[in-house]
């Protein structure tokens, strides 16, 4: 059976519907807040497109995608030598993120890879010239050196590095063990300093205490009872004044005399 003109017609604009249709699902790009694509027509840059929606021509124009979000490079640990010659094992962490989509495309192949590759470098290069102390001591001071240091070569990729952390220290088993015994030695030290200011500020108090009994007597009689009473306190002790030895001395001297004076009598 012959096809009429009209169902000729009906088929092409169907066609060129379906057409029309597949073209715009090809052209039509929606890019998120963060997101920002590096265009190219016949392989020239012609420009930055992003957020929201926006058209391209499909097979003349290509698009390559940025995230803008922050990103966090994980440095491997590495083994640095200190510049007093002591090896650790160093693990940091970069925080970085692109400002500039065109250079991160135009610059550079790989710029995540590249920014961890120069940071090992970097973190080597800054780490091995200080000595194990200050790496211990100025953690803050070297991971502002580092971020400013990476930061740098980085800029003209389009990356910022905002942060470099070390994440850990890794410190060789005698290192570990000297650091104990310095730490212990510092803590007797500082135990016998206390000790020995305690004993001075101590006997300080004692003279000056024993200056004011010897201006008044009767204040050392009072301190005296007060000690008597806290001894007594102990059942099991027995505790003689210096009153009542005098008091008990002199009755066997009165008995020794009365003995004496007894025995010529008799004679």
């Amino acid at each position: 059976m012959p096809v009429g003109l009209s169902e000729v017609v009906m088929i092409f604009i169907v066609l060129l519907v379906f057409f029309i249709l597949l073209i715009l699902s090809f052209s039509i790009k929606v890019l998120r807040e963060y997101e920002r694509a590096v265009k190219f027509r016949l392989g020239r840059f012609v420009g930055v497109k992003g957020p929201g929606i926006f058209m391209i021509f499909p097979g003349i124009e290509k698009l390559v995608k940025v995230d803008l979000r922050m990103v966090t490079l994980d440095v491997p640990k590495q083994r640095i030598i200190t510049k007093d010659n002591v090896s650790v094992e160093i693990d940091a962490v970069v925080y970085m993120y692109v400002f500039n989509p065109s250079d991160a495309i135009l610059k550079i192949k790989d710029y995540i890879y590249a920014t961890g590759l120069l940071a090992q470098t970097i973190v080597r290069d800054v780490l091995g010239q200080v000595e194990l102390d200050d790496l211990l001591i100025k953690r803050e001071e070297l991971n502002k050196k580092l971020q400013v240091t990476l930061d740098e070569p980085t800029d003209v990729w389009g990356v910022k590095v905002t942060a470099v952390t070390i994440k850990d220290l890794a410190l060789p088993e005698t290192i570990l063990r000297a650091m104990a015994k310095q730490a212990e030695a510092e803590r007797e030290r500082r135990s016998r300093i206390i000790m020995a200011s305690g004993e001075f500020e101590a006997s300080q108090k004692m003279a000056d205490a024993a200056r004011l009994y010897e201006k008044n007597p009767a204040g050392l009689r009072l301190r005296e009872l007060q000690t008597l009473g806290e001894i007594a306190r102990e059942k099991n002790l027995i505790v003689v004044s210096p009153s009542q030895l005098g008091t008990q001395l002199g009755e066997v001297a009165g008995l020794t005399s009365a003995v004496r004076k007894s025995k010529e009598e008799k004679k």
